[in-house]
């Protein structure tokens, strides 16, 4: 069994404590602090395990405060309705006595609608053309600072092979549109909730780059702050976290230290499953200072 299949299926193994009460475990204990998208995942789990016959359909989260990754994370789920069609969970996480993160999540029972439609899905490079070995190819590849390149071929839950390389070596993407192939690293369980708590879960990563890809920069570069700071998610058809996902995201806005960011996340056959919304905190380090300094 894959390494990075334990390791994802570990991150959802939460603990029952109480009845609406769970806890989970951070798997990386080395960070400064706990991703974001790893207390989305898990908080959907803890809203998941509590309805019956329904799959969620949107998410809608905010960051509260960092995580700490040395100390176990309690979701804590308000049941807030069950209706005819639809049922509505509240989750706080908590760390040290104090909520860190807060999510609403609705749930939907499956129904057919007269209205069906989606937007078309980018033109880019199948993710089969993207492959390491390929990406190791590219001209540019050995311009690439090391920290980049090993972000890429570590070995972690969800792979990734990005599209637009040339933005981590200074070019700009003046509309802001960047995409990325992403799946889970290893094959998952036959359960449509778990593929869309780890389609939750990828759905944070580098999402705040499409702010900085219209300055031929990086949430790599080391004069950036960047942290999220809400998160919604819409879930629209049928998929697996397991297969080849196309994100394609953009950054329509960015002012007074906050970024916004958009996402479509499309299956290879054009398929649209999920659409996806965050702003962020990112700042420069320079003007940050200099704020506290005159503050």
């Amino acid at each position: 069994m894959s390494k990075s299949l334990i390791n994802l299926l570990a991150i959802f193994d939460l603990e029952p404590m109480e009845v609406n009460l769970f806890r989970g475990n951070n798997p990386n204990t080395s960070s400064q602090r706990v991703f974001g998208g790893q207390v989305i995942g898990q908080a959907m789990v803890a809203a998941c395990r509590t309805v019956v016959g329904r799959l969620p359909h949107s998410l809608h989260c905010y960051f509260l405060k960092g995580g700490d990754p040395q100390v176990p994370i309690i979701y804590q789920v308000e049941r807030l309705r069950d209706g005819k069609s639809y049922s509505t969970r509240h989750v706080t996480a908590i760390q040290h006595g104090n909520a860190i993160f807060s999510i609403m999540v609705s749930f939907h029972a499956e129904e057919v609608g007269a209205l069906d439609h989606g937007d078309k899905m980018p033109d880019v490079p199948r993710p089969e053309r993207l492959t390491a070995e390929e990406f190791s190819r590219q001209p540019m590849f050995r311009e690439l600072p090391d920290f980049i390149r090993r972000y890429y071929e570590s070995d972690r839950p969800i792979e990734l092979r990005p599209v637009e390389l040339g933005r981590y070596v200074g070019e700009k993407i003046d509309d802001g549109r960047i995409h990325i192939w992403m799946k889970a690293a290893a094959k998952l369980p036959d359960d449509p909730a778990l593929h869309m708590c780890a389609l939750a879960y990828a759905s944070d990563l580098s999402l705040l780059d499409a702010v900085m890809a219209r300055y031929g920069r990086t949430l790599f570069d080391e004069r950036v702050m960047s942290a999220s700071l809400d998160h919604a998610m819409w879930f629209h058809r049928p998929f697996r976290a397991d297969e080849w996902l196309l994100y394609a995201k953009d950054s329509p806005s960015a002012q007074g230290g906050r970024g916004l960011t958009r996402g479509l996340i499309f299956k290879p056959d054009g398929t649209l499953v999920a659409s996806v919304a965050q702003e962020g905190s990112v700042r420069e380090r320079g003007r940050l200072r200099a704020q506290e300094r005159a503050s």
